[in-house]
């Protein structure tokens, strides 16, 4: 009985020990309590340098002009009166940008990781393009980034980063949410979206971009 307790007393510090580094390497290094948190994001759509995508109304311009009207002795009295300014004909006036879709697609489950919603890259004309999600959810990682490929979306998992183009950190694993992409980035090469999980080198959820038009 003595020796199993001293030998308890060695045997129990030895577990804790280890329950402490098996804890320590599964969530700060592994990123396990990711699997169980969902990052909810609700990203209204993306403004763009040209301002489309805020909705401003000012009053029209207006120009002053006294009018005559009936005299007091020799003083002439005058009353003042608004009128619309010259306005530019609708033919002349330029046209106000507008956001268009590129390309889109849906996206699809890699693996045993779910994924759903649909991919847009929008455009107002310029250069400035944004790569939206809707109605997207995947499941939670750690170090989730968004990229940009050359793989499609149901190529073999080791070639989503032979080419690539990092957009930055998956904002959210649900919901609404733009990245910019760009403006020198060649969108009929990197034509696939995928998220990819840096950390264990594997895809979440990947969605082929085809053009609209």
């Amino acid at each position: 009985m003595q020796w199993i307790r001293r030998n308890l007393k060695v045997i129990v510090p030895v577990g804790v020990v280890l329950a402490i580094g098996v804890a320590v390497v599964a969530f700060g290094v592994f990123g396990v309590q990711t699997l169980f948190i969902d990052d909810t994001v609700d990203e209204s759509g993306p403004v763009f340098d040209s301002g489309v995508g805020v909705n401003e109304a000012s009053p029209p311009a207006t120009a002053v002009v006294e009018e005559p009207r009936a005299t007091v002795g020799d003083t002439p009295e005058v009353t003042v009166a608004e009128t619309p300014a010259e306005t530019v004909p609708p033919s002349t006036a330029p046209a106000a940008p507008q956001i268009v879709t590129l390309s889109q697609g849906s996206f699809v489950a890699r693996g045993r990781y779910s994924g759903a919603g649909t991919a847009l890259v929008l455009n107002d004309g310029s250069e400035q393009r944004f790569l939206r999600f809707e109605n997207f959810s995947t499941d939670n990682g750690p170090d989730l980034n968004v990229y940009l490929t050359t793989s499609d979306a149901n190529a073999d998992s080791g070639t989503f980063d032979d080419e690539f183009i990092d957009l930055g950190n998956l904002k959210g694993n649900i919901g609404d949410q733009n990245y910019e992409i760009p403006p020198d980035v060649d969108l009929s090469r990197f034509d696939t979206v995928v998220v990819w999980c840096v950390r264990f080198s594997t895809p979440f959820t990947a969605a082929d971009l085809v053009p609209t038009a």
